[in-house]
C-alpha cells in the first residue's frame, strides 16, 4: 500500500493537531508519532531572538516529497506530514513538524530521525539568525548534524 505524503512550506503557524489531520489514520495504524521544532534563544549565538528563513519555491517541496518518498521505502509507513516554515519566526514559535503513521511505533520513530536529519542537512532552506543587538548571521551546517545523517 503506498504511503500518503503530505508537503507544506508555509509563513502560517503550525500545530501537532494541524499535522496530524494530513494522516491517513486506517485500522492498521497502531501508532503516530509527532515532533515539533521551536525557535530557541540559542544557536550558533548564545543571544538568538529569532530566525529567518528563506527557500527555493517549487524546488523545496519537491525534494521535502522525495525525502519523504525515501523514508516511506525504507519503513512501512501509513502517512506521513511534512511542515516547514520560512520568513520571520520569533523564540517559541514552530518552525517545523512531522507526523507519521505506521503499524509500529518504532518505525514511527525512525522515519522521523530519518526525515529530521535530512532537513538539517540537505533540505534548501537557508536560515540567519537574529540577535538581540539587532546584528543577523546565517547558520552554518554542523559537522554534528552530517554525522548524525552518516548512521542512515
Amino acid at each position: 500500500m503506498p504511503t500518503d505524503i503530505f508537503v507544506s512550506v508555509q509563513t502560517e503557524t503550525l500545530n501537532s493537531q494541524m499535522l496530524e489531520q494530513h494522516l491517513n489514520l486506517t485500522g492498521a495504524v497502531g501508532a503516530v508519532v509527532t515532533f515539533i521544532g521551536v525557535v530557541r534563544d540559542h544557536g550558533d549565538r548564545p543571544d538568538v531572538v529569532g530566525l529567518r528563513l528563506e527557500h527555493y519555491a517549487g524546488m523545496t517541496e519537491k525534494i521535502l516529497r522525495q525525502s519523504c518518498q525515501h523514508a516511506a521505502e525504507r519503513w512501512p509507513l501509513a502517512s506521513i506530514a511534512l511542515v516547514h516554515r520560512i520568513g520571520a519566526l520569533l523564540l517559541g514559535e514552530p518552525i517545523m513538524g512531522i507526523a507519521v503513521a505506521s503499524a509500529h511505533r518504532q518505525d514511527a520513530f525512525d522515519a522521523i530521525q530519518f526525515l529530521m536529519d535530512f532537513l538539517k542537512n540537505d533540505a534548501p532552506f537557508w536560515k540567519q539568525e537574529i540577535t538581540k543587538s539587532g546584528d543577523i548571521f546565517w547558520v552554518e551546517q554542523k559537522t554534528s548534524d552530517q554525522n548524525a545523517k552518516n548512521r542512515w
